[in-house]
């Protein structure tokens, strides 16, 4: 049974033949919910929901992971273009370094619903699953409202950390397909993950201080603690901030902490799927999509995912 694109419930029948099967396409935050929710998941968590067990597999779910992104602003002298990501640098430890420009033009621009800043299709995944409350999104909104028109007028160096260690879980929060499940990723609770933020903006401070920078940007030389209480005044996630944030690179790291939506896991090969993504257990039906990633790419998944289709 499924809805299709008008609401209306359709029956989809399984053909006889053997090449006939299911391809589950739903993404990391989809797939895992669904088995879930067809009783192929922990059986003690099914039974508490009374989800008929098919498949008692403890690692449904688990293994939830995203690449957190950090930013660092660089206010400008002078008007940028307009431009979102176009080169990108890696670091030794794995860090992508990216940058975008030029979107305070305009004060619609700030306040708008759009993409990085839109707390509604994604920031909300930065707090703990208790916290995602319609006041928080209030809060968010009264947040961005106030944002200073100049916080945007330069642009954002972005530290992107591939291949994170920190990961989280996913369940359900009750057996209606259409409510989103609980999910965390537990950003930067490893420590090589907090490492290599702090490597990453230790990188961005060296760019800014650089000669190429300082003939741009509103300062003859940006001291670190004014570059970081900017940044984090631009922040636009629902964190709350503390005062050692300047001081603290770790802590920096912690509380300006954002997401591009680099979502995986949750259907693990070798756990959940095999090598060829068919779920264990269950005959004819596989999963096809970011859920069966252990790790993600550091730059947009998009050309990973469509090349794993076909």
């Amino acid at each position: 049974m499924f809805k299709d694109e008008h609401g209306k419930q359709q029956r989809a029948v399984l053909g006889k033949g053997r090449e006939g099967e299911i391809i589950v396409s739903c993404g990391a935050i989809g797939s895992p919910q669904l088995l879930l929710l067809s009783g192929v998941g922990p059986a003690a968590e099914l039974r508490k929901l009374n989800i008929s067990v098919v498949v008692d597999n403890q690692f449904v779910g688990k293994g939830m992971s995203d690449n957190p992104l950090n930013t660092v602003f660089i206010p400008t002298n002078r008007p940028v273009e307009q431009s979102l990501i176009q080169t990108v640098g890696i670091t030794k430890l794995g860090v992508y370094i990216e940058a975008s420009s030029g979107f305070g033009q305009s004060q619609d621009s700030i306040r708008c619903n759009h993409g990085i800043l839109s707390a509604e299709i994604g920031q909300l995944s930065t707090i703990p699953p208790k916290q995602r409350t319609p006041e928080a999104i209030q809060g968010y909104t009264k947040t961005k409202r106030e944002l200073p028109h100049e916080a945007f007028m330069g642009g954002f160096i972005l530290g992107k950390i591939a291949t994170p260690l920190s990961t989280g879980e996913l369940s359900l929060s009750d057996t209606n397909a259409d409510d989103n499940p609980s999910v965390t990723f537990n950003y930067f609770t490893h420590p090589y993950d907090i490492r290599r933020c702090v490597a990453g903006i230790r990188m961005m401070e060296k760019l800014v201080s650089s000669k190429h920078f300082t003939n741009l940007t509103q300062f003859d030389k940006l001291a670190e603690d004014r570059l970081l209480n900017l940044s984090v005044r631009a922040n636009v996630n629902l964190i709350p901030k503390h005062t050692n944030d300047t001081q603290s690179l770790e802590q920096f790291c912690k509380d300006t902490v954002i997401t591009i939506w680099h979502y995986h896991g949750g259907c693990l090969v070798d756990k959940v799927v095999s090598s060829d993504f068919k779920v264990l257990g269950v005959d004819r039906l596989r999963v096809v999509d970011g859920s069966t990633f252990s790790e993600s790419p550091g730059t947009n998944p998009q050309a990973t995912l469509m090349m794993m289709g076909r």
